[in-house]
């Protein structure tokens, strides 16, 4: 397992080191001695959650506010997704900055998102299934999100916007 390091503080992809044969693959996705080395930090992951979504699907951008606020380990099972993370530290020195990573069955990268992080993904291919770990309960009280198509972040979904399949909830998010 290796990490990279991306333009946002603590926001990184992981690659795990993948066996291949004519049997198929295997690989290690998660261990907690060698994430925490890597990370730095000591990430207790409590909830595991798992979403299907089909091409054009645009999920997010969702945080979770205060002492609800979750750190996320994320991967693909199958097929590919534009994964986005977008830091609303206050005190950040990249506060509204963005990064974005190709997330596939393929490369079987995974992306770590701290704490303070906004996120949301595309659906890049006919379907996906998306699974993450959170290292705090989901709060609806405590949920917040900012509009996928806020002019000031200027992400590009790699979608064209009359195929994007939006949530009316994620509709009515203003910009940062």
């Amino acid at each position: 397992m290796e990490i990279q390091k991306t333009d946002i503080s603590d926001v990184v992809v992981i690659k795990p080191r993948v066996f291949e044969d004519a049997r198929g693959y295997f690989f290690e996705s998660y261990n907690k001695l060698k994430f925490d080395e890597l990370i730095g930090d000591d990430i207790n992951f409590i909830q595991d959650n798992e979403a299907k979504s089909s091409y054009g699907v645009v999920r997010g951008l969702h945080f979770q506010k205060g002492v609800h606020a979750q750190a996320k380990l994320i991967k693909v099972v199958k097929g590919k997704v534009l994964d986005v993370a977008v830091d609303i530290r206050k005190d950040s020195p990249t506060y509204g900055k963005h990064i974005s990573q190709i997330l596939s069955e393929e490369n079987k990268l995974q992306l770590y998102i701290p704490r303070g992080l906004a996120h949301g993904y595309a659906a890049l291919s006919e379907e996906v299934v998306f699974q993450y770990k959170c290292d705090n309960y989901y709060c609806p009280e405590s949920e917040g999100g900012i509009a996928y198509n806020d002019e000031s972040l200027a992400i590009d979904w790699m979608i064209d916007e009359k195929d994007m399949i939006i949530s009316e909830k994620d509709k009515l998010y203003k910009g940062l």
